[in-house]
C-alpha cells in the first residue's frame, strides 16, 4: 500500500503563487502516471495536470501556461507550481498515482484564492 501526502496548500491573493508537494511513502519510479486533480464545492473532480514516467506532461486548458507539474524520483515527490492564481482555482487539490492495476489518492490539500 502506498500513501500519498499532499502539502503546500493555503490562502493566497489572486495573482499569487503556491507550490504543492505530494510525497509518496515508497518509490514513485514504478508509477506510470502521477498527477494532480482538484475538486471545487459542488463540482466534480477534474484533471489539473499529469506527468508520465517518460516525462510527458499534460495540463487542463484552464491552467496551461500558469501551472507546472514536475516529479523528483529521488525524493519520491511530485510538485505542482501554481502561478498567476485566480479565484476559480479555489478547490481541494488531490495527488494521484497509477500503475498497472493500482491507483492511489492522497487526502487532499485546500487551496483558496481570494479576489
Amino acid at each position: 500500500q502506498v500513501q500519498l501526502v499532499e502539502s503546500g496548500g493555503g490562502l493566497v491573493q489572486a495573482g499569487g503563487s503556491l507550490r504543492l508537494s505530494c510525497a509518496a511513502s515508497s518509490s514513485i519510479f514504478s508509477f506510470n502516471l502521477m498527477g494532480w486533480y482538484r475538486q471545487a464545492p459542488g463540482k466534480q473532480r477534474e484533471l489539473v495536470a499529469t506527468t508520465s514516467s517518460g516525462g510527458t506532461t499534460d495540463y487542463a486548458s484552464s491552467v496551461k501556461g500558469r501551472f507546472t507539474i514536475s516529479r523528483d524520483n529521488a525524493k519520491n515527490t511530485v510538485y505542482l507550481q501554481m502561478n498567476s492564481l485566480k479565484p476559480e482555482d479555489t478547490a481541494v487539490y488531490y495527488c494521484g498515482a497509477w500503475r498497472v492495476a493500482e491507483g492511489y489518492w492522497g487526502q487532499g490539500t485546500q487551496v483558496t484564492v481570494s479576489s
